[in-house]
């Protein structure tokens, strides 16, 4: 009740699912699970949730998600979590109530995100998140404070070399087996 369904949403479709046979051939897995769309929900303009497998997908009370999302078989999303543009979530991932997901950010299957969690637009979630509230960035995503001191760090990266080699080159190498000739 009350949720609102923007223009080119598909709800339903099959999910992705295939098993190769003994020709290394890959057929079809029948998904013949439902989505579940609770109250208060808002799905933007081009995006697709898949139909469960087995079971459901489900979609909870106050969800919103912005255009051009992909929510996969089985995944099931948590009160108020909102999540932004081109972000695609698979198969069998459980993300908890108020999380908040940029755009294009990338989730793996079968993983759990704690309730509350921020992740940063553009990261990539290789493994479950099981910390409430936390923050994290990059792909592979890890915690934002950490990112942050790594990024100063990466962007550095060819001065220190340039720094690196002036100082080899003054001092020659320091593993007395390298300078004999």
């Amino acid at each position: 009740m009350h949720c609102n369904i923007h223009a080119g949403v598909i709800i339903g479709a099959d999910g992705f699912g295939f098993a190769p046979n003994e020709n290394n051939n890959y057929k079809k897995v029948p998904q013949i699970g439902n989505v579940v769309i609770h109250d208060h929900v808002e799905i933007g303009a081009g995006t697709t949730i898949d139909r469960a497998t087995l079971g459901s997908t489900v979609i909870h009370k106050g969800v919103k998600l912005d255009n051009l999302i992909q929510i996969a078989h089985n995944v099931e999303i948590g009160e108020n979590t909102v999540i932004a543009a081109q972000t695609g979530v698979a198969g069998s991932t459980k993300i908890g109530k108020n999380c908040m997901i940029g755009g294009q950010v990338g989730i793996i299957g079968h993983l759990s995100i704690a309730d509350g969690v921020k992740i940063a637009a553009q990261s990539g979630i290789g493994t479950s998140i099981t910390t409430p509230n936390e923050i994290v960035q990059g792909s592979p995503a890890f915690n934002i404070s950490d990112y942050k001191r790594t990024y100063v760090v990466f962007k550095k990266l060819p001065q220190l070399e340039r720094k690196i080699n002036e100082l080899e080159k003054k001092t020659g190498s320091l593993n007395p087996a390298e300078n004999k000739s």
